[in-house]
């Protein structure tokens, strides 16, 4: 276990309390900014003679403001105007068009253009124009007119679709500084986010190897406190695992010499009881032999290098098929990974023998994805019930109880595959196809 390592670079609470505080004092920043150096937009306004020319007659064209239409409605406009300047504007509504006072509807809604600076900016704009006029309307408005048969004459803006250009260009100012602060957020994610990335490949590489190095990470005080807690728990593991291997491996060692003993006491026994108890005796030390080999096979993991699975298949095939067995793969994609060749050559011969032994043959293909080799061996035999597809891996389990040298091995091929497959970081799964058959398929990461 490593004791001394980067010292960390602060709290994690501490550094996303900046990035937070940081984004929004610039979000502050950016917002006063727009509120007292841009000028508030001007909206569309209307003069009080432009209405009337829309009533008489035809409407006046603008080019920068949207044009004013006439609505006739069954109903008077509302809510009805209620400034000052209300009565004023109907009464020379009334004067000019030659109508009732009482049949002139003045209609406004509440607008976001509060500032008072806009109807300065406006009455500027008049008087830029050599306008005199005083009364105006500020879109969205409605002017109505009782016309004899009782309906209204309402006159309004056209509506506006899309965004005005003062919105846009507020639009495009919170855009540029969303692009401004990208890579400040960007920094401060990836610094926030590498060690957890680094943490995560380090829990995946200890399910493979136990015994791999201690990890070493630079980062926030809480990372430092979990890679250390992550540390003692890897030492602790590596210890268990090596404590009960041994174990293991010192049982069956010992288990050599009362079996040896008996063997000398049975020498006088009739010969029909001294075969059955030899008989017994081979197999019990063909078990302790084949659990010497398991534990120091777990124990001393080889040396991995660059292999190539179809290859290896192929040189396995090969070697069985001089001894008669019916065996084949299938030419497929090469590929190449980072392995235990030893290890991974016990591994499928154990499923290669398995498939000839109980299904005839085998035939064997290898394939990839983005991140994982497989490997599939089919053979023609029965294939296992589905409550077998487990158990199957437990060492000494055999579904054959009989352990006869005819029906072969004391059950650990397959405890050995799973094993190796799970050393490498993947697995192996028995699956039944339909039609009758077995595939044993491995899955390695690439």
């Amino acid at each position: 276990m490593a004791k001394g390592g980067p010292r960390p670079t602060g709290s994690l609470f501490v550094q996303l309390a900046t990035l937070t505080g940081l984004t929004l004092v610039a979000a502050q920043a950016i917002s006063l900014y727009l509120l007292f150096s841009l000028p508030p937009p001007t909206p569309d306004f209307y003069r009080l003679s432009e209405i009337e020319q829309t009533l008489r007659g035809p409407a006046p064209v603008f080019t920068e403001r949207r044009p004013l239409q006439i609505q006739m409605l069954a109903k008077p406009p509302g809510p009805a105007m209620e400034s000052s300047n209300a009565p004023v504007i109907r009464a020379r509504l009334a004067k000019d068009l030659g109508v009732p006072v009482d049949s002139i509807v003045l209609a406004t809604k509440a607008g976001p253009f509060a500032d008072r600076r806009v109807f300065r900016i406006i009455r500027e704009r008049m008087a830029r124009e050599g306008v005199r006029e005083e009364h105006f309307f500020v879109a969205p408005f409605d002017v109505g007119i009782r016309q004899p048969d009782g309906r209204w004459a309402v006159v309004r803006p056209e509506p506006s679709f899309g965004l005005s250009a003062w919105q846009q260009r507020i639009a495009l100012w919170f855009v540029l500084s969303a692009v401004a602060m990208a890579p400040v957020a960007y920094v401060f994610a990836r610094r926030l986010s590498a060690p957890i990335r680094l943490f995560a490949d380090a829990a995946e590489r200890l399910g493979r190897d136990p015994r791999a190095e201690p990890l070493v990470l630079k980062g926030p005080s809480e990372i430092g406190i979990a890679v250390r807690a992550f540390n003692d728990m890897q030492e602790r593991l590596r210890r268990y695992v090596e404590d009960r291997t041994a174990m293991v491996g010192a049982i069956a060692h010992d288990l050599r010499t009362p079996l040896t003993r008996l063997r000398f006491r049975i020498e006088g026994l009739p010969e029909e009881q001294r075969a059955k108890m030899a008989n017994d005796i081979d197999q019990m030390e063909e078990m302790i032999a084949a659990a010497l080999t398991f534990v120091r096979d777990a124990s001393r993991p080889g040396e991995r290098t660059p292999l190539e699975l179809s290859s290896l298949l192929e040189s396995l095939c090969d070697e069985m098929a001089e001894t008669g067995a019916s065996t084949e793969v299938e030419s497929g994609e090469k590929v190449v990974l980072e392995g235990d060749p030893m290890a991974l050559r016990r591994l499928f011969s154990n499923l290669l023998e398995n498939a000839v032994k109980f299904g005839g043959r085998a035939r064997a293909r290898v394939f990839r994805d983005a991140s994982s080799a497989f490997v599939e061996i089919e053979d023609d035999g029965p294939g296992i019930p589905p409550s077998d597809r487990e158990k199957v891996f437990e060492p000494f389990y055999r579904r054959e109880p009989s352990r006869s040298r005819q029906t072969g091995g004391i059950g650990l091929g397959l405890a050995v595959v799973r094993s190796i497959a799970r050393g490498h970081g993947g697995d192996v799964d028995l699956i039944n196809r339909i039609g009758g058959g077995l595939t044993a398929r491995v899955q390695l990461p690439l």
